[in-house]
């Protein structure tokens, strides 16, 4: 994979990953989810260091899904699993990276690019971003622990509606939600609005953020310990039925009669 994928940059304590695809609206290929979570576990030590943020390129999307290239080359259970594992570890680097990750998006985060964002600790978001589990579309489930990350988020009921409705809520929807940490006003920039949300974090210890840090992964990951292998059975399940690739060529179809 080209660096130039994902960006790095460590400035006044804060290490930023932008994801660079802005013209495949940043959708994300396996390999740059795995260089992701290999730069935050390569910092996790790095002293330099009070949080993370993760964003990407453009004012469209943060991440509006997985590569459809290269996931339409998965066909047999063994290799959804084998996909689901490889997302998950690399969100599993988010989730349990020492410090405070945020997610800054730019625009819509959409299917795994929802998974990303919410496996994020925190979310600010540009005016026009949207967030929408849209799996259901395509007749699968989450594959990453997007699904359990949303329940942790707003509950067992709200979680049902999102993941079953299977539609994209607005950025002010989405903050009423508990989604969004923080929404950008109309005419604030995102760096700008990040820039602010930053600042108690950067006036807290390194030491203090660990500590925090600790107590809110400890919880998730018990979370997550009990529920990832049902996300995984079922997404595989999903993935690989008759339901799912009747789906997708509906939406292929629908994608080329807008040409």
């Amino acid at each position: 994979m080209s660096s130039e994928v994902l960006l790095v940059e460590h400035r006044d304590a804060v290490l930023t990953l932008t994801i660079n695809r802005p013209e495949q609206r940043n959708a994300l290929r396996m390999d740059l989810l795995d260089a992701l979570g290999q730069t935050l576990a390569d910092h996790a030590t790095d002293d330099g260091v009070k949080c993370a943020v993760i964003t990407a390129a453009g004012d469209r999307a943060f991440a509006a899904g997985g590569d459809l290239k290269e996931l339409d080359a998965i066909r047999t259970q063994d290799q959804a699993e084998s996909m689901s594992r490889r997302g998950r570890r690399a969100l599993d680097q988010v989730r349990r990276f020492p410090l405070p990750v945020i997610g800054a998006l730019n625009g819509l985060a959409l299917g795994g690019g929802a998974e990303l964002a919410m496996a994020c600790d925190l979310r600010v978001a540009a005016s026009n971003a949207e967030i929408g589990f849209l799996q259901g579309q395509l007749a699968v489930t989450t594959a990453w622990g997007g699904g359990i990350d949303l329940v942790a988020a707003v509950g067992t009921r709200r979680a049902l509606e999102l993941l079953t409705s299977a539609r994209r809520v607005k950025a002010r929807e989405a903050l009423e939600l508990g989604l969004f940490d923080r929404t950008c006003d109309a005419t604030e920039t995102l760096d700008g609005c990040l820039a602010n949300y930053l600042k108690p974090f950067l006036a807290r210890t390194r030491r203090v953020l660990e500590g925090y840090k600790a107590i809110t992964t400890g919880h998730r990951q018990a979370v997550h310990e009990r529920l990832s292998s049902v996300e995984q059975r079922h997404f595989a399940a999903t993935w690989t039925h008759d339901d799912h690739w009747q789906a997708v060529e509906f939406a292929a179809a629908q994608r080329a009669a807008k040409k």
